[in-house]
This record gives C-alpha cells, sequence and structure tokens, in this order.
C-alpha cells in the first residue's frame, strides 16, 4: 500500500509540470486565436471622409465578421501625421497631398463637390466666386448687399488643418485670409447643424452632406450637383484620398480593394459622392 503511494506521488510529480505545460499552450493557443479572430483595422483623419469611411466600413465588417474597423476623425492633416507615423492603419484627407508629403501612397476614392450653403429658407439663391469671397474676408457682411433680408451674416467656416478649409481657401479664396471674426468649427457636421438653426448663416460643406435644412447656393449660376462636378462646370470639388506610409499590404490592401471595388463605388455613390472611374494610386 505504501508502495502504490509512493509510486502515485512519483507520477504526479512527473505530471504536474506536463500538465502545466498543457495548460499554457492552451492558454497560448486561445490567446493566438483571439488576437487572430479580433484583427483591428484604425481609420484616422478628415472629418468629411469619416462618415463614408463609416459606410464602407460597415459593410466590410458583414463581409468579414473577424475584422473590426476603428474610423476616427481629427482632419485630414491629423489623418497624413497619422499615416506618416504608423498611428492609424489608413490616414484619410480631402485635399491633395502637399510638396512635404508626396512619399506616402495615395489612392483617391471618390471625388467630392464643396457646397456654400444657407439656411433652408434663405432667399438669396445664387452667388458670384467673388461675392463668397468677399464674405468670407469680412468685406460683405450683410445680406442686403446680396440682395437678401436686412440683416447680418453670420460666416462660419472650419478650423485650420481641416481638408475642407484648405480647399475652400484652395479653389476660392485666391490667398485671402478668411476673416478671424468668422465663427469656427470642427466638422461638416456642426457646420451644418449651425447653418440649418440659423437663417442668417452661411458655411461650406460636402456637397454630399447637404440634407433638407440647408440649401446649396448656386455659383456663379451653376447648380452645386454631381452631374456638374463630372462635367467641370461647377468648380468646387476635391478628391477623397486613403494615405499609407508605404504600399498596403494583407487586410488593409483588401479593405482598400473592396472600397474601389464596384460594391464599395455603389454605397459610395448612394452617399452622394462621385466615382468615376475605379480611383488610382500614387
Amino acid at each position: 500500500m505504501k508502495t502504490n503511494r509512493k509510486m502515485l506521488k512519483n507520477r504526479n510529480l512527473i505530471m504536474r509540470p506536463l500538465k502545466f505545460s498543457l495548460l499554457l499552450m492552451i492558454v497560448l493557443s486561445n490567446t493566438a486565436c483571439r488576437q487572430k479572430s479580433n484583427l483591428g483595422l484604425i481609420l484616422a483623419g478628415s472629418t468629411s471622409v469619416q462618415p463614408f469611411a463609416e459606410t464602407l466600413s460597415e459593410a466590410y465588417m458583414v463581409l468579414h465578421s473577424e475584422i473590426t474597423i476603428d474610423v476616427q476623425g481629427g482632419g485630414s492633416s491629423a489623418g497624413i501625421m497619422s499615416a506618416q507615423t504608423d498611428t492609424a492603419d489608413i490616414g484619410m484627407s480631402s485635399r491633395n497631398l502637399k510638396d512635404d508629403e508626396v512619399g506616402l501612397w495615395s489612392v483617391e476614392i471618390a471625388k467630392d463637390g464643396l457646397a456654400v450653403i444657407v439656411h433652408s429658407k434663405n432667399t438669396v439663391q445664387n452667388l458670384t466666386l467673388s461675392q463668397v469671397r468677399d464674405i468670407y474676408a469680412g468685406v460683405i457682411t450683410n445680406w442686403k448687399e446680396l440682395g437678401g433680408r436686412d440683416a447680418k451674416i453670420h460666416v462660419i467656416t472650419r478650423e485650420e488643418g481641416s481638408g475642407t478649409r484648405s480647399a475652400f481657401e484652395g479653389l476660392l479664396m485666391d490667398k485671402i485670409e478668411i476673416d478671424p471674426r468668422s465663427i469656427v468649427q470642427d466638422s461638416n457636421g456642426t457646420v451644418r447643424q449651425l447653418v440649418g438653426d440659423d437663417i442668417n448663416a452661411i458655411g461650406y460643406i460636402s456637397l454630399g452632406l447637404v440634407n433638407e435644412k440647408v440649401k446649396a447656393l448656386k455659383l456663379e449660376g451653376i447648380a452645386a450637383t454631381r452631374e456638374n462636378v463630372i462635367n467641370g462646370t461647377y468648380i468646387l470639388s476635391r478628391p477623397y484620398l486613403f494615405v499609407l506610409k508605404s504600399e498596403p499590404v494583407g487586410e488593409v490592401k483588401q479593405f482598400i480593394d473592396f472600397c474601389l471595388s464596384d460594391e464599395g463605388r455603389a454605397l459610395l455613390d448612394a452617399e452622394g459622392l462621385i466615382t468615376t472611374d475605379k480611383g488610382g494610386a500614387q
């Protein structure tokens, strides 16, 4: 009996490290499985691109349930920097890359028009480019100067570093500074909200985000429409870019390929963006 107990004790001593090794292997295996089944991509940058990237991400995650995609704002400059520093898998930009950013890899997923918007009940329908420039420079300050009501114009702009602001300044302001007294907002959504709540306000947002609460003004008699952006008669348009530090591989490439596919382009078209071709990497 003593011999059996001694043998059992010795067997337990032998088996204990084996059990520990087996347990460790199971833990490591489960951890690896969890990591593999919770692959995550981070997109960061332009708040103009953000809602459309979210739409694409949601559709992609339906097809690939093992993937999670986190889409963050911050502005185009922040998105490009996140690509440069590898703090995001994909940076989002609603402006072209600058000279000191050309070493990055980028692809245009769509084009967008910039709409100059007013409250839906504002009686002004059309402005010249010069009039819009003068409004934002603080030269024209009352709607009656433009054929509207006798009321002060409440000018709303985007923050420095915003791709929307960079595009607006580059396409329209002709190196004239925006009046520092303008109301600064940090997203297209808040600009739209403020203009939709204030009959005396004016702002500019992505054409794809115009809704029933605001009205896109004609510029030089040309309506802000998808068709007019495509045919080139409406001049306020800009690219929507995905930006990476280097050429995409793996899951990042698969996601970008989905965004450029017929299905991805159809989603963007349905959201009001303009996808005239498959896009091109730079």
